[in-house]
């Protein structure tokens, strides 16, 4: 038997590993935990509407892996990952990498609204300055010494 023959029957062996019920039972538990607690901060409006249907794509696709480890298995197979705790790994980094370019970009786009209405803010008061009266306005602190 050549070494690429052991291999293969090595990665086989992973990829048909018999799969554990606790390890299902706790999959299908924290789907619909994570439902239930999403649902319940939306409706505190905790979390806002929008993040919904990501953390609930999230919680069905834990469901379907939950009752069905095959689903993962032949995605696992497909992307040619020796085993399937190497498949969840590499798509929770694919998940928080997601996660993370989104709140950069929000952030920038806050950002910049941010500096848009300080810049409003400063003109509305430099505004409000030349239209007051010079009389109405207090006298520095310097000016009355």
């Amino acid at each position: 038997m050549t070494d690429a023959e052991r291999l293969a029957d090595l990665r086989n062996l992973f990829l048909h590993a018999p799969e554990s019920g606790g390890a299902q039972g706790i999959a299908l538990l924290f789907a619909l935990a994570l439902a239930a607690v999403v649902l319940w901060l939306v409706r505190r409006r905790i979390l806002r509407a929008e993040y919904t249907p990501i953390w609930m794509a999230v919680a069905l696709a834990t469901l379907v892996v939950g009752v069905d480890l095959d689903v993962l298995r032949w995605l696992s197979r497909l992307l040619g990952a020796w085993t399937i705790s190497a498949t969840l790994f590499m798509l929770g980094e694919l998940f928080l990498v997601a996660i993370c370019l989104n709140y950069a970009v929000r952030i920038s786009q806050a950002s910049v609204h941010i500096r848009h209405l300080a810049q409003e803010v400063a003109l509305l008061r430099l505004r409000l300055e030349k239209l007051e009266p010079a009389a109405a306005r207090p006298a520095p602190e310097a000016d009355r010494a």
